[in-house]
């Protein structure tokens, strides 16, 4: 077992048996706000989101650059993420809630096994929108995705908004896609996260 995915298990082990015990010094609100928070980014304070070409599961190409006047949830995840599979839900439902107003989501796998792992998850699961494989190369042209789940809100003009590193709350996700799809153009989000998984090298 890889560290990466032994620190997956300890730390899924740790929040499950924390709940369990409903201890006294945990609390979701108080761990987002203790591990992470940043502001929403002002239009003048964001840069654009790096534009990079993948093969979703038909074997077609997908530019970041196609979804240029939607905003976009980006997510760099794995299938044996513990918490991305606490997300993945969440995004569906936001998928369905916000497609017609112009909002998108867009998974990138991070599975060293590729579509022979990642296609029978995402149909599993029944997952909604769109997910391609990514690389090492297009990790580090966000900066180096070295936790996971990693995830971008990015506005209509291809700008990143937010950066959520770890589990984050639903109800932050929710806040900052409404307040980007409400925005003539561009607007901020919130972030606030949980702990997150550390990719292996």
């Amino acid at each position: 077992m890889s560290v990466l995915r032994l620190s997956t298990v300890v730390l899924t082990a740790l929040l499950v048996g924390c709940f369990v015990q409903s201890c006294s010094n945990w609390s979701w609100e108080g761990a987002t706000r203790s591990v992470s928070a940043a502001s929403v980014k002002p239009d003048k304070d964001r840069k654009d989101a790096p534009d990079f070409t993948l093969k979703d599961a038909d074997g077609k190409a997908v530019h970041l650059s196609d979804y240029k006047g939607k905003v976009v949830l980006l997510d760099f995840w794995a299938t044996w993420c513990g918490p991305c599979k606490i997300e993945i839900p969440w995004f569906m439902d936001m998928q369905r809630k916000n497609k017609d107003k112009g909002f998108e989501v867009l998974g990138i796998a991070m599975d060293d096994e590729g579509w022979e792992v990642v296609k029978p998850f995402l149909a599993d699961l029944g997952v909604n929108y769109r997910v391609v494989i990514g690389n090492d190369g297009t990790a580090d042209s966000y900066g180096g995705v070295d936790a996971l789940p990693t995830t971008f809100l990015i506005d209509r003009t291809g700008k990143i908004a937010a950066v959520h590193v770890g589990l984050a709350s639903k109800k932050d996700f929710e806040d900052g896609i409404q307040e980007l799809l409400q925005a003539p153009a561009a607007a901020g989000s919130d972030r606030a996260a949980m702990p997150a998984v550390i990719r292996p090298n």
